[in-house]
């Protein structure tokens, strides 16, 4: 990927996070990123273009993010690196508004991508069930689910605690 690019791409991506994608317009992008419209459209195409190119981002991040866990053998390290997910997703002003977009996208266009988390869901499952949970498959949803919410939670609400129900998971499966 280019420079230019790159710099395209941040810009779609600060601007879809913080005014949506539906009240984003390339002009405003070209803008941000200091461009020609032109250039979006020769590189993206058009808005479309733009948000696949950031979705497809999202979904090599997360097989970064999901990469240690579904490696990981030991079932109760397992659920503490898919705890501490949050905070990678976290670690700098980039990744948060980068894993916002994700959230802001799923919810204003209806997107979802359940492939995308499909490794998380084997890789807990598995360690749930070599812990001996009655049905793994449905508690490692019912984390996943738990964990979803608190996300979006954390990007909608400014003031969301997250690290009380993070706390509570943790000595629910005894970490």
């Amino acid at each position: 990927m280019t420079e230019k690019q790159e710099k395209i791409l941040n810009a779609a991506l600060d601007l879809f996070a913080h005014e949506g994608f539906k009240a984003t317009s390339t002009s405003k992008v070209a803008k941000k990123a200091g461009v020609s419209e032109g250039l979006i459209f020769r590189h993206f195409e058009n808005k479309e273009g733009l948000l696949q190119a950031i979705i497809q981002q999202g979904e090599e991040k997360i097989k970064v993010l999901f990469a240690d866990i579904v490696l990981e053998t030991d079932p109760k390290e397992v659920l503490r690196k898919t705890l501490q997910i949050g905070q990678k997703m976290n670690q700098n002003e980039a990744d948060a508004a980068f894993w916002k977009l994700q959230y802001k996208i799923k919810w204003e266009l209806e997107i979802y991508g359940e492939h995308k988390v499909e490794p998380l869901e084997r890789a807990l499952t598995v360690a749930l069930e070599k812990l001996g949970y009655d049905d793994p498959l449905q508690e490692a949803r019912i984390l996943m689910y738990a964990f979803d919410g608190m996300t979006t939670r954390f990007y909608l609400q400014d003031d969301f605690d997250i690290q009380t129900p993070v706390e509570y998971l943790w000595k629910k499966y005894d970490l």
